[in-house]
């Protein structure tokens, strides 16, 4: 019987355990947890941002018609849309100040290609200027240098629907 009266009042230290959390549920901050501060700073934002508009200038400085940016949805983002003729150009913005994991370029995963599909399909399918073109993925990647000047390559037609 004493083993049964051992299972029943729990675990050493649970009553300590249920009164953390219950201050935990109900807002009460605890010494050892620490609210989360983010490693990056503000200004990668910013850098990013500045990445977006130096592709923006470079693809109207090619000729291309920028049509939109920044298109969020549940599926992701698209950052910058745009006209080439006939051809929709969905163009993913990717900027890396160092080459640690393969640089600008490698950080478009099949993954990554796959969230910018289907933010494709669905703003093209509520937009009805968009439907009658073709569609094509291009990557833009700035990566920076030893001087500090980023070195922007653009990679048309980077990977494809379907």
């Amino acid at each position: 019987m004493s083993n049964l009266r051992g299972r029943e009042r729990g675990f050493p230290g649970q009553a300590a355990c249920v009164s953390a959390f219950t201050r935990h549920i109900h807002g009460a901050t605890l010494p050892h947890i620490r609210p989360y501060i983010p490693a990056m700073p503000a200004s990668h934002l910013q850098r990013g941002a500045e990445a977006e508009a130096s592709a923006r200038d470079y693809l109207r400085s090619r000729g291309l018609e920028v049509v939109a940016s920044n298109l969020r949805c549940k599926a992701g983002e698209i950052d910058i849309v745009c006209i080439e003729r006939e051809v929709l150009v969905i163009v993913e913005v990717r900027h890396r100040g160092r080459l640690d994991f393969g640089g600008a370029l490698a950080s478009v995963t099949l993954a990554k290609q796959r969230k910018l599909i289907r933010a494709a399909q669905f703003h093209w399918q509520r937009r009805p200027d968009w439907r009658g073109r073709v569609v094509r993925f291009d990557v833009i990647a700035l990566q920076g240098r030893p001087d500090g000047r980023p070195v922007l390559t653009w990679i048309k037609d980077a990977f494809r629907a379907g």
